[in-house]
């Protein structure tokens, strides 16, 4: 099978779905404006509805240094994007009983029982108070175990982050799950679990759950019960030999103007090059390490889109997927702990994914309940179940391309028959 195509089954023409082929045509003018502006080098974008692809292009260059257009069958770093698929497989665990939402995390990894919290973790000395309660797995789907993100411990100057430091989680690339569980284990929280949402680490150990509950290395778990059975043949922590030429370089703005080609490290997993993506990374990041194609990220969401199975082969329970997408915060919570940036506004967050819980002015025309995630390096996915519908945005710009911002009220426009 062609992997940069998906099945006769899976595609449909626009009108078959309820899109208008005409307004769908404002995602290639638009994403073309994009790249003659050197606002970006090159794009793949999806466009499904009841579980059909209508849409699905390629734009730009690839690589702009060797002049590579952009294919169909590119293949991207997703990064944070991978959240989203650990938490699948959680859900998965979960419904065999291996695993439970609300039990502590320690019940499972031991070494993150009775840590301590830091009293104030914005101070430059270190004062330790006892936890209100453990984490549990629930509060590490959703951010609120009271965990750091990696940028805060890579350069922060706090008495927290030194700690970070001195534990070596910011060369994660050199351990592998078990050995970063262990070095979170002789560190404080940031705060009570529960109290907060900080979008950290805590995904990352979810890929170490999943190991201990399942038995199997968690790139293993995910080839045998995810991507296997989706047909995503180009997915996993890194780019075989033979597929190095479909990999996306990453490009950035250049001073002055124009694009030139980047290296993009992502966190503290030492992944800053087409290099290093060419082996097995010894740290495979639930949180941020997987590369994919557009088709292989399509065929996960409409799993998701139709709650747990594709082409007759169920992957989860539909309980189990709309439990994954709804929200799971608090109020006091909302809009993901008070975040400034309008493009968090309305937004909750699940298990995995940040879920809208109210209209705003940002995005009018996107629907409550809708979920999906970003990835950092100008990935994006959406779906939202009251239209049946699955947008899939895949580039390789540094800072965040504006390109899947300013497209996703044009696809909402596009809900209705020509």
């Amino acid at each position: 099978m062609n992997t940069a195509e998906l099945t006769p089954n899976l595609t449909a023409a626009p009108h078959e779905v309820g899109l208008s082929a005409k307004r769908l045509a404002y995602i290639s003018t638009t994403s073309q404006k994009f790249i003659d502006e050197e606002r970006l080098a090159g794009s793949v974008t999806v466009v499904a509805r009841r579980g059909k692809v209508a849409h699905f292009e390629a734009f730009g260059m690839m690589d702009i240094k060797a002049n590579k257009p952009m294919q169909r069958d590119t293949i991207f770093p997703i990064y944070s994007m991978t959240k989203p698929i650990a938490a699948a497989a959680v859900m998965m665990l979960c419904e065999e009983g291996k695993l439970q939402l609300d039990a502590s995390a320690s019940t499972y990894l031991p070494e993150l029982g009775g840590l301590k919290v830091a009293a104030d973790a914005d101070r430059e000395s270190l004062t330790l108070v006892e936890a209100d309660r453990d984490m549990t797995v629930r509060d590490l789907m959703r951010h609120t175990a009271g965990l750091p993100g990696a940028a805060r411990y890579m350069a922060g100057q706090t008495a927290v982050d030194k700690c970070y430091r001195e534990a070596g989680l910011h060369r994660l690339h050199e351990c592998d799950l078990q050995e970063m569980v262990e070095r979170l284990g002789r560190i404080p929280l940031l705060y009570q679990p529960g109290t907060k949402w900080h979008y950290s680490i805590a995904a990352d150990v979810l890929g170490r759950l999943i190991e201990v509950a399942s038995g199997q290395s968690f790139d293993a778990f995910l080839a045998d019960r995810i991507f296997q059975p989706l047909g995503m043949h180009d997915t996993g922590f890194y780019v075989p030999m033979e597929n190095i030429d479909r990999f996306a370089s990453m490009s950035g703005p250049k001073p002055g103007g124009s694009l030139q080609t980047i290296d993009a490290p992502e966190g503290g997993t030492g992944r800053v090059s087409k290099n290093s993506f060419i082996q097995k990374p010894k740290f495979l990041s639930a949180g941020g390490g997987l590369v994919s194609t557009a088709a292989d990220f399509t065929r996960f969401c409409l799993m998701l889109l139709s709650r747990g199975a594709l082409d007759g082969k169920r992957l989860m329970k539909s309980e189990s997927v709309e439990l994954m997408t709804r929200n799971h915060l608090p109020e006091f919570l909302i809009p993901l702990d008070k975040k400034p940036d309008e493009r968090y506004a309305g937004l909750g967050f699940g298990l995995g994914v940040s879920v809208r819980v109210e209209q705003t002015d940002w995005v009018p025309a996107s629907q409550v309940d809708e979920y999906g995630w970003i990835g950092g390096a100008s990935t994006e996915f959406w779906i939202s179940p009251r239209d049946e519908l699955v947008v899939v945005i895949l580039a390789q710009h540094i800072p965040f391309s504006e390109l899947s911002q300013t497209l996703k009220p044009l696809i909402y426009t596009a809900l209705s028959k020509e």
